[in-house]
């Protein structure tokens, strides 16, 4: 088994999501041999782009929710099919035991995901942190931090939101 972990911003544009997806799909191909494990939050954007990968590619999707209220209240009208779905397919589903989400419950959600990996997929443009703690880049410095191999994916002319 390999198991890989992502992490990634939620706001790509509309011209970014191709772009990701056709080079997560490149990242993971050779870990499609039976054995991929996917651990995802299956959060907009980058996480349900990973974890449609890894399904695609024959792989076992494990997801982490944050918050017992994670559906209800965090999950975009727009994103709640493709979210149904992912749990639906899914292989396990975590639900950690707040009953918000929070920062608190962001945080935990990505120190399961990097207790369970063996190396982060992120897909991220290299800025820093914005300081709200759970992000991305916290992620990647604590993946680093802990010696898990970090493959960082944000091709040419991606973009985020705003």
């Amino acid at each position: 088994m390999t198991t890989i972990a992502v992490t990634g911003h939620m706001d790509l544009t509309e011209t970014t999501v191709p772009l990701v997806r056709v080079a997560l799909t490149e990242l993971l191909v050779p870990y499609a041999d039976g054995t991929l494990v996917g651990v995802s939050c299956i959060a907009r954007g980058a996480d349900a782009l990973f974890a449609e990968a890894v399904l695609a590619l024959g792989g076992k999707l494990v997801v982490v929710l944050p918050s017992q209220d994670y559906r209800r209240t965090e999950v975009t009208p727009g994103h709640a099919v493709l979210f149904d779905r992912l749990v639906e397919a899914a292989a396990e589903v975590t639900v950690l035991p707040y009953e918000r989400a929070g920062r608190r419950a962001y945080e935990d959600a990505n120190a399961v995901l990097l207790e369970r990996a063996e190396r982060v997929v992120a897909v991220w443009n290299g800025q820093p942190p914005s300081g709200q703690g759970g992000g991305t880049s916290d992620m990647v410095t604590e993946a680093r931090r802990i010696g898990l191999p970090v493959d960082v994916v944000w091709p040419q002319g991606a973009a985020r939101q705003g």
